[in-house]
């Protein structure tokens, strides 16, 4: 019986690489990507401006405070979409089974490949050809699963490797902090530090049963995790392309407010849908049957995001436009394509920090008590 051996692949700052392909100038100085507007947030930035303090999710007022002689980019997500595409070619080729875990990162399941060919030499070749063919600095890590091999992403970079051999995932994890472990965020490092836990070493020893009365379930994952445990599988890669929501009426109707209500409804439905798998979308269509039942349709391209209120906004422009025939309305659509997978859920450059803090609030009500637990104002009559 062979043993497992997963790579974890990640694109270095992957915005910032981006732009500096695009731009040899910005090499070596401190570049920040995300929203243009004072209320937006940062996005991705440089290890140079990192060095300042700055780091992603921070409010772009904050990042120019800390580090005034940034170079702030608002982004183009077309572009960096199309690169990952190329990422993903280059891996697709050569690799027996991968997995793409958001816009610049992949698993990759190597198990058994030791016997024909090293793994961590197969590893770094296949790094080597991503570097060579794409232009963009990647790192990876080697480990006997998908959360040790992703914490070693994290201690190689920027542009390194390292492998974590099999029965030292424990020696390896538990001299670095639990901030260094998959799912550990502020809210829950804080609360580990107040149980005197701040290395993973520490975490390990904790009983499984104080972690679950203080967590919950959560509690035994953070246990498992702390001691090199996850089962979890490299996911084949499949990639959905669309998803899409309509509604027939019990009875045709006109009542326009009615029906822009329960279209901003299925669009803020759709639009959470979209953030729990973690991806983007950069077209929506809108769709009308008609009590005559002949049917029309109108499309937008538009910048990538999962925000309910633009993609709600969206929606109805396309409505108003659709809707020359002031006929009863027998069905009502909507569907968002051009979908891409992104480690952040919402429009990277152009929402406020608030509106984030607030998206992520009524996710966290949703997933816990139903998509329907909470809901926008202008989704009710």
């Amino acid at each position: 019986m062979y043993q497992r051996a997963v790579i974890h692949m990640d694109l270095d700052s992957f915005f910032v690489s981006v732009e500096r392909l695009r731009n040899k100038d910005l090499v070596g100085k401190p570049l920040i990507i995300g929203g243009s507007s004072q209320r937006g947030v940062v996005a991705s930035c440089s290890y140079e401006a990192r060095r300042f303090g700055v780091h992603s999710a921070m409010p772009v007022k904050m990042a120019k405070y800390l580090c005034p002689d940034a170079i702030f980019i608002r982004g183009d997500m077309d572009a960096y979409s199309t690169h990952s595409h190329l990422v993903n070619e280059v891996i697709a080729e050569d690799a027996p089974l991968y997995e793409k875990a958001s816009i610049d990162e992949f698993y990759i399941d190597i198990s058994g490949m030791d016997r024909y060919f090293g793994c961590f030499l197969w590893g770094k070749e296949l790094r080597q050809k991503v570097i060579r063919e794409t232009g963009l600095p990647i790192s990876f890590g080697l480990a006997v699963n998908k959360m040790v091999s992703k914490v070693g992403t994290g201690e190689a970079k920027p542009n390194g490797s390292i492998q974590i051999a099999n029965g030292r995932e424990v020696e390896f994890l538990h001299p670095l902090s639990i901030r260094k472990l998959p799912g550990v965020g502020k809210k829950t490092a804080v609360q580990l530090n107040f149980m005197g836990v701040r290395k993973i070493g520490m975490l390990s020893q904790v009983p499984p049963a104080l972690l679950k009365a203080e967590f919950g379930k959560n509690g035994l994952k953070l246990w498992e995790k702390a001691n090199g445990i996850d089962n979890s599988p490299v996911e084949p890669y499949t990639e959905q392309k669309s998803m899409s929501a309509e509604k027939t009426f019990e009875s045709d109707t006109l009542d326009i407010s009615q029906i822009k209500r329960l279209l901003a409804k299925m669009t803020g439905e759709l639009a959470f849908e979209l953030r729990s798998i973690g991806k983007m979308t950069a077209c929506v269509t809108v769709k009308i049957r008609y009590a005559d039942f002949n049917t029309f349709t109108r499309q937008k391209k538009i910048p990538l995001t999962s925000s309910d209120i633009k993609l709600s906004e969206y929606a109805g422009e396309l409505f108003d436009a659709l809707y020359t025939r002031r006929q009863l309305i027998r069905l009502i659509g909507v569907k968002f394509s051009h979908m891409v997978a992104g480690a952040q859920q919402l429009s990277l450059f152009e929402d406020h920090s608030k509106e984030v803090k607030l998206l992520n609030q009524m996710d966290l009500i949703r997933k816990k008590f139903g998509k329907t637990a909470v809901q926008r104002a202008n989704w009710v009559g």
